[in-house]
Formats: C-alpha cells, sequence, structure tokens
C-alpha cells in the first residue's frame, strides 16, 4: 500500500506536485494551495492510501520538488 500524506496547512502554492503527479494533486482556486486527491483529512494532515503502486513513482518525484517538504510518501 501507497501512503501519501501531505500537510496542507504549509502549502506555499509553487504547483510543483501538480506537475509532477496530476493524478493525485491539483491547485485550490479557492486559496491557492495543492489538493490531495481522495483523501482523508485529519489534525491538519491529509492521507491518501492506495492500493495502486504506478502512483509511487509520481508522488516521490512531488514530494522531493516540494520547497517547504510537506509532503511524504511511504509503502506499507
Amino acid at each position: 500500500m501507497v501512503i501519501v500524506t501531505l500537510q496542507r496547512n504549509k502549502c506555499i502554492g509553487c504547483n510543483y506536485c501538480v506537475e509532477m503527479a496530476p493524478n493525485q494533486f491539483q491547485m485550490s482556486k479557492k486559496d491557492g494551495k495543492t489538493v490531495l486527491l481522495h483523501t482523508k483529512e485529519r489534525k491538519g494532515f491529509y492521507t491518501l492510501k492506495s492500493n495502486d503502486h504506478s502512483i509511487l513513482e509520481a508522488c516521490e518525484n512531488a514530494s522531493k520538488a516540494c520547497p517547504v517538504n510537506i509532503i511524504s510518501v511511504k509503502i506499507n
């Protein structure tokens, strides 16, 4: 299982994650911050749990590209 976590309140809206993983991230028109799609929010952390390992590389690239290090990717 691939687990992707986003700490959205610290997002600066640089759009790098959307460029790296457009199927998992998109920018909010409301506040200009990124949205991790298909997630559950808990205490400011948005978590995506997926059995689809094909998203792993794109999400890891998004995590590495993030200048404020608010995206984490784990394999469980």
